[in-house]
């Protein structure tokens, strides 16, 4: 008869709303593990390109500052290795005849010594945790090489953890004889230049792909 309407199946219906209910809880669930799988993964190496390295002498005839954004760094989380290359030409200084001093043969010698680097480990490796994020402090031993000269380092720093990002954080110092950089007392530059720098590090560290 015209006006009547075929009677809705509701069974159906029912199983249809059950079964796209079973997918969306399954696609959640998906997501989830793959958030919590990826948090959960420690990438097998950082890579810095953006380390910020600074030197700081002070003497009661000056203070000197210079800066260097061109290093290169990696921390391979597994065995806690971690390297340094800094090309010396790059760091900046605010005056222009100190930058110069800096690189020529009685100072770095740039040209012939163009890279200093820095191997070593982390030698607490136990007490950080690469994919929780936090503050931890961290312990590194290894060798400094600059001009040739090559020293044993052991100093503290700051590893932060926030996501899949590292920051590196250390202050320490350097004896400049040590690495074969002196100059005799009567000279200018003796007064100018302290006997024992400031090196300060901050690194930002990404997963390398």
């Amino acid at each position: 008869m015209s006006g009547l309407r075929t009677p809705i199946n509701t069974s159906n219906v029912n199983k249809k709303a059950n079964v796209m209910k079973r997918i969306h809880s399954i696609l959640i669930l998906f997501t989830v593990l793959i958030t919590v799988n990826a948090i959960g993964q420690v990438p097998e190496k950082f890579l810095s390109s953006k380390t910020h390295i600074k030197f700081f002498s002070s003497t009661p005839v000056e203070d000197i500052e210079a800066n260097n954004y061109a290093s290169v760094s990696t921390i391979v989380p597994a065995t806690g290795e971690v390297v340094f290359s800094v090309p010396m030409q790059s760091f900046g200084f605010e005056k222009a005849l100190m930058q110069k001093h800096f690189n020529n043969e009685h100072f770095l010698e740039t040209n012939v010594y163009a890279k200093s680097k820095f191997k070593g480990k982390i030698t607490n490796l136990e007490d950080i945790v690469f994919n929780k994020d936090g503050m931890y402090e961290a312990r590194i031993e290894g060798t400094l090489t600059i001009k040739g000269k090559t020293n044993p380092i052991n100093e503290k720093g700051t590893i932060e953890v926030k996501g899949t990002s590292l920051t590196v954080n250390s202050v320490f110092t350097i004896t400049l004889a040590d690495y074969g950089i002196a100059f005799d007392e009567g000279e200018m530059v003796s007064k100018k230049i302290g006997k024992t720098i400031e090196i300060t590090i901050v690194g930002e560290y990404q997963p390398k792909e």
